[in-house]
C-alpha cells in the first residue's frame, strides 16, 4: 500500500501586529512558501490541526497567552511544530528559556529578512525530518504488533543478547522452536539480519521479559 501523500508545509505566523503579519506573509510568499497568519495563540489553536506540517513564527508578546507560555502549552498538547521566535523586547533570560524549550531561533526586531528566511528553512527541515522519523517508528511499531506474543518475547530475549539455547531454556521450549519464532519475527519485522533485528528492538525500547 503506497504511503499517503503528505500535505505541503505551512509557515504559521502568530503576531498581534497586523502590518507585520502582512509583511511576513508577503516575504514568505516571495520564496514560494505557504503561509497562514493569526493575531493570537487562541486563533491559531482554533484553526490549525494538531498534526499540521510546517513551523511557527511566533511573537513573544501576544494578547492573552504569551509566546513563551504558548510554546510550553504546545509541548503539553503534543504539537511538535518547530518555533522561530520574533520579538521587539527580547532579553537573555527570555532567549535562554525559549531555546532550552526547543526553539529553532530567537530573532530581535528589526531583523534581516534573510535571517528569518534561513531560520524558517531550518525549522521546516527539522519538521520534515521529525515527521519522517515518527512515520518510520509508527510503521515499526505496527510490524511489532503483528507478531504473536511468543515472537515478541523471542525478539526481546534476542535484543538482550541471549542465544537460541538460552532463550529455549527461559521459555521451556526446544531450540528449533526458538529458531522458527525468530525466523518468523525477522520476516514480519522486515529485518535483513540479526543485527538489524536488534537495532529495531532497541528503537522500540524492548526490555528482557522477567
Amino acid at each position: 500500500m503506497p504511503d499517503k501523500p503528505q500535505p505541503p508545509p505551512v509557515v504559521f505566523v502568530v503576531d498581534d501586529d497586523a502590518g507585520l503579519r502582512e509583511s511576513l506573509a508577503d516575504l514568505f510568499a516571495s520564496v514560494d512558501l505557504r503561509v497562514a497568519t493569526f493575531a493570537s495563540a487562541a486563533d491559531f489553536l482554533r484553526a490549525v490541526a494538531a498534526d499540521a506540517a510546517g513551523c511557527l513564527v511566533l511573537d513573544v508578546r501576544l494578547p492573552g497567552l504569551s509566546g513563551l507560555d504558548f510554546q510550553a502549552d504546545l509541548g503539553k498538547s503534543n504539537i511538535r511544530l518547530p518555533i522561530v521566535f520574533i520579538t521587539g523586547h527580547g532579553d537573555i533570560p527570555m532567549t535562554v528559556r525559549a531555546m532550552k524549550a526547543g526553539a529553532v531561533e530567537f530573532l530581535t526586531k528589526p531583523f534581516r529578512d534573510q535571517d528569518l528566511l534561513e531560520a524558517v528553512q531550518r525549522a521546516l527541515e527539522l519538521d520534515r525530518v521529525g515527521r519522517e522519523q515518527r512515520r518510520s517508528l509508527d510503521a515499526l511499531r505496527a510490524r511489532f504488533q503483528s507478531l504473536t506474543p511468543r515472537e515478541q518475547e523471542v525478539i526481546a530475549f534476542v535484543s538482550a543478547g541471549l542465544l537460541n539455547k538460552q532463550i529455549a531454556d527461559e521459555l521451556g521450549v526446544s531450540e528449533i522452536t526458538v529458531k522458527v519464532h525468530r525466523g518468523n519475527a525477522m520476516r514480519k519485522m522486515q529485518a535483513t539480519s540479526l543485527a538489524d533485528l536488534m537495532r529495531m528492538a532497541q528503537t522500540l525500547g524492548l526490555q528482557r521479559p522477567r
